[in-house]
């Protein structure tokens, strides 16, 4: 999904619901953090967003912005 020269990686859709999801390698400083939560922060609907990254430590929630560890990520699936 463009906005602007900012892209969206994946959006996963099914019954009506929508996820937005970023996904980095790792997240090693500022400014990739940056990149991949601003990229999901311009998007004003309320669906759930995510960042995906295979880092040891997991950085939380920013603005409504869920990071999650791949691995977790990966056995949630359905």
């Amino acid at each position: 999904m463009p906005l602007g020269y900012e892209t969206i990686h994946f959006i996963a859709e099914k019954s009506g619901e929508r996820k937005y999801i970023q996904v980095a390698y790792l997240l090693p400083g500022n400014a990739v953090i940056e990149r991949e939560f601003g990229n999901l922060e311009l998007i004003s609907d309320n669906y759930e967003k995510l960042v995906v990254s295979m880092d040891d430590v997991n950085l939380g929630n920013r603005d409504r912005i869920r990071h999650i560890n791949a691995w977790n990520f990966c056995s949630k699936l359905k």
